[in-house]
């Protein structure tokens, strides 16, 4: 069983962007909101029926590909429904600030909305305007009531001013744990990896276009905002929560590209063979995102690829090598999924 090249994913959303998302699919913009390409996605956004889900070239959905051949497609028996790969993979192109929010833990989840994902994610930086930040947690411990207050007077300039600021660069891998509060300023562009939902608790809707009763996930902020952490991250939480990856590295062995915290969640893998080598892969389901080069996936049967494609491989295809000159992004389920998912909790 082969991979599948993705057709391309744009979604429309608030806040503008996706020119660079563009540029690395080659494909066209047909409006300047357009900041996000979900790939791999057998999920769709909350409420919008099949708004982003993923299609082969032949429009056949990949959520109804899973679904008719679980195990091929995951290895496995069903997670928790039969087209559940275990990850959503997004291409993310802010071309301004996005909102305060935050992503409930698979706890929460599981108690007050019937799922037993949350919405752990990580950002692999692609590119970033100079200056650029993104902002992870609260730098002190945040008041419960002052919080409550400030969220209701949509006092933006209050909450990232308790915030951490991270100042980011390409090749950087940043863990988001569920429960954290964070914003990502315009300029730059990621490649987003999490859990497979839409679960967003908005702190911040004022700079959006939805409502404050669109903002707490149906359940009120009095149940919803149970989820959001007000202690801090310390030093010693950001130094494990961020990493430096050099992109020019190429070798005979997939480098991890996010904290090894994540591992439970999702990995994110750089696979950049040496010239005339190869890097070999362990079999399992994985989106796989060409940045550069050209070359093939080889497992059981042959695939070609060049910069810009996006493909979904089945556990089918075996254990599989890259050839050729490429740099490519290979998202993955979290070590043990699914055995994992019955785990729960915060990181």
């Amino acid at each position: 069983m082969k991979p599948i090249a993705l057709a391309p994913n744009l979604i429309e959303h608030f806040y503008r962007g996706g020119d660079r998302i563009a540029r690395l699919r080659g494909i066209e913009q047909t409006s300047e909101f357009q900041p996000e390409e979900w790939l791999g996605a057998t999920v769709s956004r909350a409420g919008e029926g099949e708004i982003g889900l993923a299609r082969a070239l032949d429009g056949t959905l990949l959520r109804d590909l899973v679904a008719a051949d679980p195990a091929a497609w995951t290895g496995s028996e069903p997670a928790s429904s039969a087209s559940d790969v275990g990850i959503l993979v997004k291409l993310l192109d802010a071309r301004q600030r996005l909102p305060v929010h935050v992503h409930p833990s698979r706890e929460f989840a599981t108690r007050h909305l019937d799922c037993p994902y949350g919405k752990t994610e990580a950002w692999f930086v692609l590119d970033a305007e100079p200056g650029t930040a993104v902002y992870l947690g609260w730098a002190a411990t945040v008041d419960r009531d002052e919080l409550d207050r400030r969220r209701d007077a949509q006092d933006s300039e209050w909450m990232l001013a308790q915030m951490n600021r991270i100042e980011v660069e390409a090749g950087m891998g940043i863990l988001v744990p569920a429960g954290t509060a964070h914003a990502i300023d315009g300029g730059i562009f990621v490649t987003e990896v999490q859990e497979p939902t839409d679960f967003s608790i908005l702190l911040e809707w004022s700079v959006t276009t939805s409502s404050r009763e669109e903002s707490h996930l149906g359940l009120g902020f009095e149940t919803s905002m149970s989820a959001v952490s007000t202690e801090p991250l310390t030093g010693a939480d950001l130094d494990r929560l961020v990493v430096r990856n050099d992109l020019d590295r190429r070798s005979a062995e997939p480098a991890s590209l996010l904290p090894v915290a994540a591992d439970p969640y999702f990995r994110l893998l750089h696979a950049a063979p040496e010239s005339g080598g190869t890097v070999a892969i362990d079999a399992g389901f994985s989106v796989v995102l060409a940045t550069g080069g050209a070359g093939s996936l080889v497992g059981a049967g042959e695939i070609g690829y060049s910069a810009g494609d996006v493909f979904a491989v089945p556990a089918a295809f075996g254990p599989w090598a890259v050839h050729g000159t490429g740099n490519l992004l290979i998202s993955t389920p979290g070590q043990g999924w699914p055995r994992t998912l019955t785990a729960g909790g915060n990181l």
